[in-house]
């Protein structure tokens, strides 16, 4: 888990937020680091506490829901600007990201409604961020709010931040003009992740491959299926995309399954985290992808899900729903007790 950070953005940050999306807190810039190197104080340590709250299906059934309470503590540098904006976030899956890559823009583009022009009251839309390499902007589609136009990118931008490694997309210190202590210390030259190594990294995260589905032809997770279409789950979660060319042959004009329009969602308070990033709000997030998802405890050896980590297990992530997906979640309120195992095999089969 890390913290993201932000300040509401004023006419002077308008080229940084042209670049970056958001304002960066001026003293801890815009991811808190709460480890550092010998010889430099961490930026802060985070703990987290929950508050809770309880959902009751139609028939009675109670599902207790958590949600997280950030406190920053023991930081190095000073106190934060006091309009600080915060968010959590967990590191989503990465199978499959080459494929998502080979979707066209303009498939995704079809899927976008931003005046609910049907009125199902689904309103998708691109979010439209910067390209470090053509210094243009793109169609977002990597990230939790789709703040990143190709793996490369995000890549790049996860050594940056996560790492403190430069590369040639991100040069520079992700250390603030105010931690002086921390731009002094020695560090590994221009550029300390080579574009071959960058490559390379690239070649694995576009080929990391999505686990073949299981139980297919089960009735239980047959009917599940059902009752997810019939709650309009699908209307977010489009289950099917062909992909176009790509930069690995293997990967283009693929029918694929990822159950995501990599498009921005308003889900509601609930979920918000009131910190935009390029044109989302505090409100929206990217429809993450549900393929591989019924793996996460085989593969991670746990079962927490959303931007946060706060869902428990699928059921909890499914009620955490609002905004655009309210309707969808009443609907899921009234499933009995049979129903709801169906959803989840279904789910849990992708």
């Amino acid at each position: 888990m890390l913290v993201r950070l932000s300040i509401p953005a004023g006419a002077e940050h308008a080229e940084v937020v042209r670049q970056r999306g958001i304002a960066p807190e001026p003293t801890y810039g815009g991811q808190l680091q709460d480890m550092a190197i010998p010889g430099v104080v961490p930026e802060g340590k985070v703990r987290l506490s929950y508050a809770t709250r309880t959902e009751r299906f139609s028939d009675g059934f109670e599902v207790e829901l958590r949600m997280p309470e950030l406190n920053i503590t023991e930081l190095g540098y000073g106190p934060m600007h006091p309009q600080t904006q915060f968010s959590l976030r967990v590191a989503p899956p990465m199978i499959g990201l080459g494929l998502l890559e080979a979707i066209p823009e303009s498939a995704l583009l079809a899927n976008a409604d931003p005046e609910d022009s049907n009125d199902d009251g689904v309103s998708g839309r691109p979010n439209r961020v910067y390209d470090q390499l053509t210094h243009e902007a793109a169609i977002g589609r990597f990230g939790w709010k789709a703040g990143q136009p190709n793996l490369n990118q995000q890549n790049a931008d996860a050594f940056f931040n996560d790492m403190g490694l430069t590369t040639s997309l991100f040069t520079g210190s992700s250390c603030t003009d105010r931690q002086q202590d921390c731009r002094r210390m020695p560090d590994g030259g221009e550029l300390e992740v080579s574009d071959n190594i960058l490559a390379q990294v690239l070649f694995y995260t576009r080929n990391l491959g999505v686990p073949a589905r299981r139980n297919v032809d089960d009735p239980q997770v047959l009917a599940g299926k059902t009752l997810f279409h019939r709650a309009g789950c699908q209307s977010c979660h489009v289950p099917t995309f062909t992909t176009g060319d790509a930069a690995e042959p293997e990967l283009a004009n693929q029918v694929i399954r990822p159950y995501t329009d990599l498009l921005l969602h308003d889900m509601g308070e609930g979920l918000a985290d009131h910190r935009p990033e390029f044109e989302a709000s505090g409100s929206e997030w990217r429809t993450p992808p549900l393929w591989g998802i019924g793996m996460t405890e085989t593969v991670s050896d746990h079962t927490q899900f959303l931007h946060d980590g706060r869902a428990r297990n699928l059921l909890e992530a499914i009620l955490w729903h609002g905004g655009e997906a309210e309707k969808a979640k009443q609907t899921v309120l009234g499933f009995d007790s049979d129903e709801r195992s169906a959803l989840l095999a279904f789910l849990e089969s992708l």
